[in-house]
């Protein structure tokens, strides 16, 4: 006669199933987490290229495209809490007027990895009309 016993519990296999399935979700959300830290720095990175961009054209605005183009082509380095970015400032004549569009970008290296953001503007110099009456003393 065969006697079946009630047993209480999980067997091996359904422990070791599930163990697995706890596993894989864990990873799941570790990768998760890891790539929404990875996004954020990157994201604190833009923006701090975008601010160093804003003072960049500020700076422009305030000393003038015309000193800017006497002196050429313009490019520097910027330390923000030890990362470092490198600035570059190109002008290019449009030949209306006295407009002038500039170019500024910001670059940086970041897991070996090269990053940049690009911003253009158009910014008026002086004007031949302002350079004659200045000449001619009115």
């Amino acid at each position: 006669m065969l006697v079946r016993t009630k047993t209480k519990g999980f067997t091996l296999v359904e422990v070791v199933a599930s163990s697995i399935i706890l596993c894989g979700a864990v990873m799941i959300v570790g990768a998760i987490g890891t790539q929404a830290l990875t996004g954020t720095h990157l994201n604190r990175r833009y923006e701090t290229a975008a601010s160093l961009a804003d003072k960049q054209l500020s700076l422009i605005d305030y000393i003038g495209i015309d000193s800017i183009v006497e002196m050429g082509q313009t490019e520097g380095d910027y330390d923000e809490s030890g990362y470092e970015y490198h600035w570059k400032i190109e002008t290019e004549y449009q030949g209306i007027d006295s407009l002038y569009l500039v170019t500024l970008t910001v670059g940086w290296i970041d897991r070996n990895r090269p990053y940049s953001i690009s911003v253009n503007t158009m910014l008026n110099g002086k004007t031949l009309l302002e350079e004659s009456s200045t000449e001619t003393g009115q």
